[in-house]
């Protein structure tokens, strides 16, 4: 097996913890829109897939397109406007990232978030001058589960994929990560839902902490 030289994250739900900021951000859309505020517990296995996802959670998969698209839009400005009051790391994860300053060990974001998005919430965290690269959504022509976003981060990092590991919390994830020849690790803490079988993702093995990746470096 190849020396892990890499490590690379999905963003929300595995490197930080954003569900507080979009559920917030959702329950404001709700509130504009006269429509019922979902309890937390129901909103965060959702965050990760995305704004779409978080949209027809609200409102319904019957929604019909063009309000769908005006609803996201809205979500997402709101979203911007306060999108790091109260995401953090996962607990646990500042200790990784700082024994991997400590072992020359690279890391990396990989997330399908847009950039405009991305950007600013790893500034506020103060980790866009740690990570070796930070790929976004629209860095690439393709996104997640496609494996080419997964192979721009080891270029800009000047890492080999067999050296990569991958951490995710969703299908595409842990699909990506294998798609381009790497190690994957699900992120059991983050946000998965109770209808979901990880097991059948098909990725190398689970963890329950973050700390959990020190043992597969």
């Amino acid at each position: 097996m190849d020396k892990i030289t890499t490590v690379l994250f999905d963003l929300d739900g595995t490197l930080i913890d954003t569900a507080p900021d979009m559920a917030a951000a959702l329950d404001i859309l709700c509130h504009e829109q006269d429509q019922p505020v979902l309890p937390f517990a129901q909103v965060r296995p959702v965050v990760s897939n995305g704004s779409v996802a978080l949209v027809k959670l609200a409102f319904g998969d019957n929604i019909e397109a063009a309000r769908l698209e005006t609803l996201k839009q809205r979500y997402l400005d709101i979203y911007a406007q306060a999108l790091a009051v109260h995401s953090k790391l996962f607990p646990g994860t500042k200790r990784v990232l700082d024994h991997f300053a400590a072992n020359e060990i690279k890391w990396g974001v990989v997330t399908n978030k847009p950039g405009y998005l991305t950007a600013p919430l790893m500034r506020a965290l103060a980790l866009d001058h740690l990570a070796a690269c930070i790929v976004s959504g629209d860095s690439t022509q393709n996104r997640k589960p496609h494996p080419e976003p997964m192979h721009h981060a080891c270029d800009l990092a000047g890492s080999d994929s067999k050296a990569c590991i991958y951490v995710g919390d969703a299908r595409r994830d842990i699909d990506a990560g294998n798609n381009a020849g790497m190690k994957t690790l699900v992120a059991s803490y983050g946000y998965i839902g109770d209808w979901e079988n990880t097991n059948d993702w098909g990725a190398d093995a689970h963890i329950d902490k973050p700390e959990d990746i020190l043992l597969h470096v």
